[in-house]
C-alpha cells in the first residue's frame, strides 16, 4: 500500500493532519470558560461557588502573564528579526563566493535561512500563546473532582504546540525543497538542493540560540530572586501573589520552557534532517526522490504514530489519581517508541528500494544497501532515545534513591545538598553517553554516516509526543501559580503541585532526549560537512577523513571542548548578575512597604518593576554567548581552515554532551528533592515545609534553575549550531587559500 502512494503524499498529509489536530485541541481547551459574570454552580470559574472576584482575580493575573510574555517575545523576536536581516545578507554574500559566484546556490540559502528563522519564531511564539492560553484554564479544571480533566487540558496544551510545531516545521521544509527542486530538477544537481536547504536548519538553530538564552535568563532571574527574598529570607510560600517577581517568574515560564524549547526541538528537526539529506543526496541518484526523502517520511509516520498513542493518555487509559499522572506521561514514551519500530520498517520497505547506493563519507566505496539497515538505524536512534529518556527519569524523579538521597543530604545543610546535587549530574552522564557511544558505532557500522543522521532522526521521531510532555510541564507550573495567586483553596494548589511534579521528572526526560539526539545531529552535521568538503575540493580534502593528530586539528580541539564551559560561565553569571537586581527590587518593595508582607495585604506589590528588569537583563545578556557560538566556527574557517573547524565541532561536541547531561540532571534532581521534602510532615525525618531542611533544598534549587532551564539545556544548540553553520559556510572555507584559511597555517 505504501509503495502505492508518493512521499509527497505521504508528508502533505500529514502535515496537514497534525495542523487539523492541534487545532482540534486548542479548541477543546477554548471551551473550558473563563467568566466573570453571570457566574452559577454549572459554569462558574470557580466550581461549585458564586465567587465573582476570585473570578476576576484569576483574569487580571492571566492577563498579567499573557501581557508579559507577548511583550517579551515581540521584543526579543525584534532583536531576532534584525539579526535574521543582516545575517542572511552575509549567507548569501560568502555562500555565493564560496561556489564561485554561484548566486543561485546563495539566494536559496539565504532563502531557507529567513524561513527557518521565520517557522522557528512563529513556533515558539504560538507555543506560549497557547500555553499561557491553558493555565487558568487548567486551574479551573483543577477545581473539579478528581483528575481527569485537569491532567487533559495540561496534556492537551502540550498537543497543540507538538503537533503544531511537527507539521508546521515538516511542510515548510517539504514545501521549500519542492520549490528549489523546479531549479535544480535532475537527481544529479539534488547535492545542490540539499545543500541550500542547510540554511533551514541555521535559521531555526539561531533563533533556538536566543530563544533558550534569552528565556533561561528571564525565567531564571525571576525564579531565583523570587525565591532567595520570598521562600528563603521572608518565609512566604512559592508564588505567593505578596512577592513582587511572581508574575515575572510565571512570565518566564512561557517564554523559557515552552518558547525556549520550542524552537530548540524544531531546531534539532530541521538539522536533523538536513544532515540526512545532505549526506543520503547520492541515494537520490539510484532510487529517486521519495527514497531521498526517507528521513522527512520518518517524521511524517511519526506524527501519525503520536496521534493515535495521545489517545492512550486522554481516553484509554484516563489519569484518575496521583499515581497516574507520572506513568501517564511515561507511557506516552513508550508507547510512541514501541509502535514507531513496525511503522518505520513498513515505510522503509514502501518508500526505499530493495536496494539503494551511497557513497561513503570517508573513502571512495559505494556502499550497497537495504531498506532494513536504514529501519535499523532509525530503530537504535528511537530505542537509545527511549533508554535516556528513562535512565533521566531514574537520576531526577523522586521515586527513585538518586533524589531520594540529595533531599536527606539537606538535613546537613545547603552544602552537602550542592556536593550530593553536582555528582549526581556527573554520575547520571556515564549511561547515557555509554547508549549514544552504542548506537552511533551500530548506525555507523550498517549505513556510514547516514545511519547517524537516520539514528538522529530515529531520536526525533516522536517529537510530537515529546513536545507534548515538555510543554505539560510549564503549563502545570503556571496553573499553579495561578491558584496560588488568586489564593484559591489550598487542594487546588496540591493538586497542580503532583501535576507539576510529574511534569519536571518528563521536562528532564525531554532535555535528555534533546541532548541525546543533539549530540547525534551534531555528529551527523559533522559528516555533512567533510561530504561537502569533498565535493568542493574535489576529494583533495578529507577523502581518508579527518586526522585528528594534525597539529592545528589538535589544538581547535582543545580549544572547542572550551566552548561549552565558556558558554555556561557566561549564561549563569548572566542569570547571577540579573537574580541579583531581582533581589534588590523585590526587597526594596519590602522596605519601602513592610505591609506587602501582612497575611491579607490592602495593596498588592509592583509586578511590572520586576518584569522590567527580567525583560531588559535577558535582551542584554543573551547577545555575547550567542554571538561567541556564531562567530567561533566562522572566523576559525576564514582564518585557520578547515582542519581547524574540524577540531572545533569534535571539541565542542564531546565537551558539551558531558556538561549538558550533567548540569541539567543536576539541576533537576534538586527541584524535585525539595518537592520531595515539602511533602514530607513536620513530624517526619525531613520536617518538611519551612524548615530548615526545607530551607537548604529550596538553595540547592535556586542553584540548580539556571543549571537545567538556562545553561544546560542551551548547550545542545551549542553543538548543533556551531555545526550547522560550518556546513553551510563549508564551501566559503574551501575558497579560502584551498581550506587553509586567511593565515594559511596548515
Amino acid at each position: 500500500m505504501l509503495s502505492q502512494l508518493s512521499a509527497s503524499a505521504i508528508i502533505v498529509a500529514t502535515g496537514i493532519l497534525a495542523l487539523l489536530w492541534a487545532l482540534l485541541q486548542f479548541l477543546i481547551i477554548a471551551r473550558i470558560p473563563v467568566r466573570s459574570q453571570e457566574v452559577t454552580d454549572a459554569t462558574s470559574l470557580v466550581n461549585g461557588s458564586n465567587d465573582e472576584a476570585t473570578t476576576l482575580r484569576l483574569i487580571e493575573i492571566y492577563e498579567a502573564i499573557y501581557e508579559g510574555a507577548d511583550s517579551f517575545l515581540k521584543a526579543e523576536y525584534a532583536v531576532c528579526t534584525l539579526f535574521v536581516s543582516v545575517f542572511s545578507v552575509v549567507v548569501f554574500v560568502l555562500v555565493s563566493w564560496g561556489t564561485g559566484w554561484d548566486m543561485t546556490r546563495g539566494f536559496f540559502t539565504a532563502l531557507s535561512f529567513v524561513l527557518g528563522a521565520a517557522t522557528s519564531m512563529a513556533s515558539g511564539y504560538l507555543g506560549m500563546k497557547v500555553a499561557v492560553y491553558s493555565n487558568v484554564r487548567t486551574t479551573v479544571s483543577a477545581q473539579k473532582t478528581g483528575w481527569t480533566a485537569c491532567f487533559n487540558t495540561a496534556f492537551r496544551a502540550g498537543a497543540v504546540m507538538g503537533f503544531a510545531l511537527c507539521g508546521l516545521g515538516m511542510l515548510m521544509l517539504y514545501f521549500t525543497l519542492l520549490a528549489f527542486r523546479v531549479k535544480y530538477s535532475k537527481p544529479e544537481e539534488w547535492i545542490y538542493l540539499t545543500e541550500s536547504i542547510t540554511g533551514y536548519g541555521l535559521g531555526g538553530s539561531c533563533i533556538a540560540m536566543f530563544g533558550r538564552v534569552g528565556g533561561g535568563i528571564y525565567t531564571k532571574a525571576a525564579d531565583v530572586g523570587a525565591d532567595l527574598v520570598g521562600k528563603v529570607v521572608h518565609g512566604i510560600p512559592e508564588d505567593d501573589p505578596r512577592n513582587p517577581a511572581t508574575i515575572a517568574d510565571n512570565v518566564g515560564d512561557n517564554v523559557g520552557d515552552v518558547a525556549g524549547m520550542g524552537s530548540d526541538l524544531f531546531g534539532s528537526f530541521a538539522e536533523a534532517t538536513c544532515a540526512a539529506l545532505v549526506i543520503g543526496s547520492s541515494i537520490g541518484i539510484s532510487g529517486g526522490w521519495d527514497a531521498m526523502m526517507f528521513p522527512v517520511v520518518v517524521s511524517a509516520v511519526g506524527i501519525v504514530v503520536c496521534l493515535i498513542c495521545s489517545f492512550i493518555a486522554t481516553n484509554i487509559l484516563p489519569v484518575k489519581t496521583e499515581a497516574h499522572v507520572e506513568q501517564a506521561l511515561k507511557l506516552q514514551l513508550i508507547s510512541t517508541t514501541v509502535l514507531m519500530i513496525p511503522s518505520i520498517y513498513f515505510a522503509a520497505q514502501g518508500f526505499l528500494p530493495k536496494e539503494f547506493d551511497l557513497k561513503a563519507t570517508v573513502g571512495n566505496d559505494t556502499f550497497v544497501l537495504h531498506p532494513w539497515q536504514a529501519w535499523l538505524c532509525v530503530c537504535m536512534g528511537a530505542v537509545g532515545g527511549l533508554i535516556i529518556g528513562l535512565i533521566t527519569e531514574y537520576y531526577t524523579s523522586a521515586s527513585y534513591a538518586p533524589v531520594q538521597e540529595v533531599a536527606h543530604s539537606c538535613k546537613t545543610g545547603a552544602a552537602t545538598n550542592m556536593i550530593y546535587g553536582i555528582a549526581l549530574g556527573y554520575k547520571s552522564a556515564i549511561i547515557p553517553v555509554i547508549v549514544l557511544a552504542l548506537v552511533i558505532y551500530g548506525s555507523f557500522t550498517l549505513c556510514d554516516m547516514y545511519g547517524v543522521a537516520l539514528a538522529a532522526i530515529g531520536f526525533l521521531s516522536n517529537l510530537a509526543t515529546g513536545l507534548t510532555i515538555d510543554v505539560y510541564g510549564p503549563v502545570c507550573d503556571n496553573a499553579g501559580g495561578i491558584a496560588e495567586m488568586a489564593e484559591l483553596e489550598p487542594y487546588v494548589r496540591e493538586k497542580t503541585d503532583a501535576l507539576d511534579a510529574a511534569g519536571n521528572t518528563t521536562a528532564a526526560i525531554g532535555k535528555g532526549f534533546a541532548i541525546g539526539s543533539a549530540a547525534l545531529v551534531s555528529l551527523a552535521l559533522f559528516g555533512a560537512f567533510v561530504t561537502r568538503i569533498r565535493i568542493a575540493s574535489g576529494d583533495k580534502l578529507f577523502s581518508e577523513g579527518v586526522n585528528m593528530l594534525e597539529p592545528l586539528t589538535f589544538a581547535f580541539l582543545i580549544i572547542g571542548g572550551m566552548i561549552p564551559f565558556a558558554f555556561a560561565a557566561m549564561t549563569m553569571k548572566s542569570v547571577g548578575v540579573a537574580a541579583m537586581q531581582m533581589v534588590m527590587e523585590v526587597q526594596r518593595q519590602f522596605d519601602e512597604k513592610p505591609h506587602l508582607l501582612d497575611a491579607n495585604p490592602t495593596e498588592r506589590p509592583d509586578y511590572d518593576a520586576c518584569i522590567v528588569i527580567s525583560t531588559k537583563a535577558a535582551l542584554k545578556e543573551m547577545v555575547p554567548p550567542g554571538a561567541m557560538v556564531i562567530l567561533t566556527p566562522l572566523l576559525t574557517g576564514i582564518f585557520f581552515g578547515v582542519n581547524a573547524v574540524s577540531g572545533l565541532l569534535v571539541g565542542s561536541l564531546v565537551a558539551s554532551v558531558q556538561l549538558a547531561i550533567s548540569m541539567s540532571n543536576s539541576g533537576g534532581a534538586w527541584d524535585n528533592a525539595k518537592k520531595y521534602i515539602e511533602k514530607a510532615s513536620p513530624d517526619s525525618e525531613l520536617k518538611g515545609k519551612g524548615s530548615d531542611i526545607h530551607k537548604a533544598a529550596v538553595v540547592g534549587d535556586t542553584v540548580g534553575d539556571p543549571f537545567k532551564d538556562t545553561s544546560g539545556p542551551a548547550l545542545n544548540i551549542v553543538m548543533k549550531l556551531m555545526a550547522v553553520l560550518s556546513l553551510v559556510f563549508a564551501d566559503t572555507f574551501y575558497a579560502i587559500n584551498e581550506g587553509s584559511g586567511i593565515l594559511n597555517l596548515s
